[in-house]
């Protein structure tokens, strides 16, 4: 059986906060705001995860008002999900990510995103496709005043 799951996360941009895209360290003068380090990509990728299984989102599992989710490592997310997904016997066949980003580019680290990802699944990173696009100036994303991105993933069981 194969199950698809999609998801949209979107974080407010900041001064004096880390930026970090699919588990990595981007250079910016801004961050993302979240309760956790709000990794855009990686909580688009669990929640899609956890979508293609009807298990809840990462409100459900992971709560914003709880001391043991506080700046929670993006990373921790996307693997406890997957492994939901995988104690349910399903494994990931491909995922399909888009980044929202008006000035911050993705092409230079988009390689290095790639692998960190596949690396936390544990996945071939030919499983793993990351785009982005702008808002052309319209919008909060195209004011830059958040970054947000959309994934997509197929699982299946056999």
């Amino acid at each position: 059986m194969i199950r698809i799951g999609h998801a949209w996360d979107t974080h407010k941009l900041v001064s004096g906060r880390k930026l970090i895209l699919g588990g990595i360290e981007v250079e910016s003068k801004v961050g993302l705001l979240g309760h956790s380090d709000a990794d855009v990509v990686l909580h688009a990728i669990a929640e899609s995860l956890l979508g293609s299984l009807a298990l809840g989102d990462l409100g459900t599992h992971f709560p914003d008002n709880s001391n043991a989710t506080l700046d929670m490592d993006s990373k921790i997310i996307l693997t406890k999900c997957y492994d939901m997904v995988l104690s349910r016997g399903y494994k990931l066949n491909n995922l399909d990510v888009t980044i929202y980003s008006e000035k911050i580019k993705i092409a230079p680290i988009r390689e290095q995103m790639r692998l960190s990802i596949a690396s936390l699944l544990g996945v071939d990173v030919d499983l793993v496709s990351i785009k982005a696009t702008t808002y052309e100036g319209m919008s909060f994303i195209g004011q830059e005043l958040a970054l947000a991105c959309e994934a997509v993933c197929l699982v299946s069981n056999d």
